[in-house]
């Protein structure tokens, strides 16, 4: 949602980032991304500056088509030759199960067995996902996405804050 204000853009760390430490070690990779959005944003120089970004899905049987934007000559995993990690699927129950993704052409299709009717996929959606590795060609990671607009566990949840709490 943050990326539909002016001026604003992401660089996905979750390939070099540590799951031990929410301040990745690998900053000059993490510089190179920030910069590639500037370059390409703000001085208007055609370079690559994004991953793989969710677009829209398909239902297609058993399988949903995911579709992406930022290609940059299309999709890949980080080790060639591969399988693609860190999918999961759900049905109307909205149960996600880890489910079996391939990329055809520009775009992943995604399923699991034990969901027959699927409406909603997610990727990289948890605290750690190191397990994802689904790339465009310009080497540039996909960003963590949902297709559902589901409540998350945090909905009603609320944490009354005093000054008290400031400094712990």
């Amino acid at each position: 949602m943050t990326l539909s204000l002016k001026n604003t853009g992401m660089a996905v760390t979750a390939d070099i980032g540590d799951v031990n430490d929410i301040h990745p070690r690998n900053k000059k990779d993490v510089g190179q991304r920030l910069a590639a959005i500037a370059l390409n944003k703000t001085y208007k120089k055609r370079v690559p500056y994004s991953g793989p970004v969710y677009k829209k899905m398909k239902k297609n049987g058993d399988a949903i088509k995911v579709y992406f934007d930022h290609l940059n000559g299309g999709l890949q995993t980080k080790e060639p030759g591969s399988s693609l990690k860190g999918f999961e699927i759900a049905g109307a129950d909205r149960t996600f199960k880890p489910a079996e993704a391939r990329i055809e052409g520009d775009y992943v299709v995604v399923s699991s067995s034990e969901v027959s009717d699927p409406v909603a996929v997610r990727y990289g959606w948890a605290d750690n996902n190191i397990n994802i590795n689904l790339f465009n060609r310009a080497n540039l990671p996909a960003a963590p996405f949902r297709t559902d607009q589901w409540d998350g566990v945090t909905v009603g949840k609320k944490r009354a804050f005093s000054l008290a709490d400031k400094g712990k």
